[in-house]
């Protein structure tokens, strides 16, 4: 059971966390694709595209090693096709974890481990009747507002999409110009991000407040999993030391509390209803650490580029997969 707590990432109720003060000037995840080359989907998929690549670089190949990276739980968050600094961190934990020299740098010998995994990674799948079924509805930037609502769901089949395949929106858009993402049985490009499921349980959990990640380790110390994160800001920094993992809850409820935030602007508390655009995503990994957890988040491409008010931010996906191999007892170490 996760613990009811009180102050910064407070639980009001066993599954109701509250991680940030407030939400209402973020900006929604965009759905307009941006000016860009166009991707190849052949290309993408062809283990002979495998030049050098480094921050900054952009388009197929960058798109084909987010998408092995992910497969090996190596994640760069969301999938954009673009080499910053969360893909970057997911190269360095990879190499390290192969015994590579961690340069951060895709290069020959990088590539030569990631395409041990041959299957395509851009795969034409059939938009399902969940994928559609809704209902969709716009975001109100009022706190009052989204209390009123039943729940905090996806505002589009689009942005549905994207979350399921990893995938920033207008990428997905890129891979299927002029698509409709809101016809079942459609068929469009995505990344398969189909991945084994990881068979041991952490033996720890670390996080890293410099590198901005949480990484699961097995009991040897050999990482098995890598997340890019936000872990925290100046008003708020990350509690370094050794905790433990108290429990997990899903689809948490989000209680909010102006008087907890030092930047609160909605000034009345509110019960906003759970979804994935819950202030604290779809899971809430409680830490001994009162007050403090790991949770997900309504905006993936944010992770690892914005600060967090206190607790460990993951995209949903990661968080998800995260609460699977973690149990109550799981030391949980947040550095510097």
């Amino acid at each position: 059971m996760v613990r009811s707590v009180a102050l910064l990432c407070f639980l009001v109720l066993a599954a109701a966390p509250v991680e940030a003060a407030s939400h209402r000037n973020r900006g929604r995840r965009s759905s307009r694709p941006r000016s860009e080359a166009a991707l190849d989907p052949a290309r993408v998929n062809d283990p002979g595209t495998a030049p050098t690549i480094a921050m900054g670089a952009r388009g197929d190949a960058v798109l084909r090693a987010q998408i092995l990276l992910d497969r090996q739980h190596f994640s760069c968050g969301e999938i954009d096709a673009t080499y910053g600094r969360n893909l970057r961190g997911a190269v360095i934990a990879f190499q390290t974890a192969q015994g590579q020299t961690p340069t951060g740098v895709v290069d020959t010998e990088t590539w030569s481990l990631l395409d041990r995994d041959d299957a395509p990674v851009l795969v034409t799948r059939s938009i399902a009747p969940e994928d559609v079924a809704g209902p969709f509805t716009p975001l109100p930037e009022d706190f009052s507002e989204k209390a009123r609502l039943p729940a905090l769901g996806y505002a589009s089949p689009l942005e549905a999409l994207a979350e399921k395949y990893h995938v920033s929106p207008s990428l997905l858009q890129r891979l299927n110009p002029g698509q409709a993402f809101d016809q079942a049985g459609a068929e469009i490009l995505v990344p398969d991000v189909a991945a084994a499921p990881l068979t041991e349980r952490a033996a720890k959990i670390v996080v890293s407040e410099e590198h901005g990640c949480v990484e699961a380790l097995d009991d040897t110390g050999h990482v098995i999993a890598h997340y890019p994160a936000s872990t925290g800001s100046h008003h708020d920094p990350l509690p370094l030391g050794s905790w433990k993992i108290v429990g997990v809850a899903h689809n948490p409820v989000f209680h909010y509390d102006p008087d907890l935030f030092w930047d609160a602007t909605d000034r009345n508390k509110e019960v906003l209803p759970a979804g994935p655009n819950n202030p604290v995503g779809v899971c809430w990994i409680d830490l001994s650490k009162p007050h403090y957890g790991i949770h997900g988040t309504p905006e993936p491409s944010k992770v690892g580029r914005t600060q967090s008010h206190g607790c460990i931010r993951l995209t949903n996906w990661n968080v998800l997969e995260l609460a699977q191999i973690v149990r109550p007892g799981t030391p949980a170490i947040l550095e510097k």
